[in-house]
């Protein structure tokens, strides 16, 4: 057989399984409103936010983590209440993944909001 045939087929082998067990990673893309005070409610769209996907949300700064209550959750959107104990300043969100032991892990956003 001809290698220009061959390569293909081994090419497609090797990246087949990779993509039919790929898990759907969570991504958010919006948040609303953007600026919030402790107690507000805000609405984070994206795809995969489900609980199967996202076990917890936090607001960091890049030092402090800041774990919020979720009060909503879907496939597409989270809804969380702003903690009382919030500070000031520009926070981007970040998820602890839906995972056993090793499997989670924590993967800051590239959606911030504005606490006042």
């Amino acid at each position: 057989m001809r290698l220009s045939v061959i390569l293909p087929v081994v090419l497609l082998a090797l990246v087949l399984p990779l993509a039919l067990f790929a898990e759907a990673m969570p991504r958010m893309t919006t948040v609303e409103p953007g600026t919030a005070k402790a107690g507000d409610l805000l609405v984070v769209g994206g795809e995969n936010l489900g609980a199967a996907h996202v076990a917890e949300l936090y607001l960091t700064d890049g030092t402090n983590d800041l774990k919020v209550a979720v009060t909503e959750q879907n496939d597409t959107s989270i809804k969380f209440k702003v903690p009382a104990t919030a500070k000031a300043g520009r926070f981007a969100l970040m998820i602890l993944t839906s995972g056993k032991g090793k499997d989670a892990k924590l993967i800051e956003q590239p959606v911030k909001v504005t606490i006042e």
